[in-house]
């Protein structure tokens, strides 16, 4: 071999191995607390990915919002100023409807009823994230949105003028439907919104409750069930075909489990969750039966207004959910 075509080939060799080093430490933003049972699946499957590729691939979690706000850890992951991240998926229903498709009230409310429509999902939703630069890693559920507030609700009237915080376009158009007024604020954020009277209800689940002291501000909880939200890790594409192979099917592997066991977790906390709230005080019930009517036809509302919004493709996994 040639000196010159030599240098050469060991200088692109040289520059791959720098380029797969530099890939090695990896920024994780999430919105949530170290407590949450979200960040700590997330740590576990750090540490597991640290393990199983000997060191070679290491995660910083940047937990509660502290590198990037829920807002902004999409676009972060997207534009490659995070290589990893996790986020709320309906927290992007702006971007395109499918994916809000976890958030159609009433639509899939327990457990094996959202599992059926993430795996209805996940196809156009892989899709769709691969167009924009990503790779979805797994999907973790919320347990059921529930209805939280300072003062008791035992119909759609006694929402009527109060102050909803809203996280996603699906809650500011519920608190839109019930003639609220909708206040957009981030789970972090909630609790000194609620010191401060800003807002007087919302919608979250019993794992936010817990792990936010909401129960400390808040007196009623009623477990409506209107939806199971689920957060999503997702990786910037060009970050992932940068690590070796060995280092790929450890992240892959270390996904499927984390996934498995955030659904488990969820479900567990879910019950939980629902006791301690009654044991810090608040008063954990049902809905009446007339909130229960009202509610549900707000559903079929925001039901025929995301399918009109939807493309075919999106509308299509609706399809697929009913069919199973």
């Amino acid at each position: 071999m040639k000196p010159l075509r030599q240098f050469l080939v060991i200088a692109a060799l040289a520059a791959a191995s720098h380029a797969a080093t530099a890939e090695s430490k990896w920024d994780f933003p999430t919105a949530y607390p170290p407590s949450s049972f979200h960040t700590e699946n997330i740590q576990q499957f750090a540490n597991e990915i640290d393990k199983a590729t000997g060191g070679k691939l290491k995660m910083t979690i940047h937990s509660n919002g502290s590198l990037y706000k829920a807002n902004e850890i999409k676009r972060a992951v997207q534009t490659g100023q995070a290589q990893i991240g996790e986020i709320l998926l309906s927290g992007a229903a702006n971007e395109n409807p499918l994916y809000g498709v976890d958030s159609i009230p009433f639509l899939a409310t327990s457990y094996a009823e959202a599992k059926k429509l993430a795996n209805a999902a996940r196809p156009a939703t892989e899709k769709l994230l691969a167009a924009q630069g990503m790779k979805l890693l797994y999907v973790s559920p919320w347990p059921p949105q529930g209805l939280f507030s300072i003062k008791p609700v035992n119909s759609l009237a006694d929402l009527r003028s109060t102050k909803m915080r809203a996280y996603n376009p699906a809650t500011n158009r519920i608190a839109q439907l019930a003639k609220a007024q909708p206040t957009t604020i981030q789970l972090s954020e909630l609790g000194q919104a609620l010191a401060t009277g800003a807002v007087d209800n919302f919608l979250t689940s019993t794992a936010s409750g817990i792990e936010n002291k909401l129960y400390e501000q808040t007196k009623y909880f009623y477990d409506i069930n209107a939806w199971v939200p689920k957060n999503a890790v997702i990786v910037s594409q060009k970050s992932f075909d940068a690590l070796d192979k060995a280092s790929q099917e450890a992240v892959l592997k270390a996904a499927q489990a984390a996934e498995a066991r955030a659904w488990k977790v969820s479900e567990e906390k879910d019950q939980e969750y629902a006791k301690q709230l009654a044991a810090n005080g608040m008063k954990v019930a049902s809905p009446s039966a007339q909130f229960k009517s009202e509610l549900q036809t707000i559903g079929a509302t925001m039901t025929a207004e995301w399918m009109k919004s939807a493309s075919a493709e999106a509308r299509q996994v609706i399809d697929t959910y009913k069919q199973k």
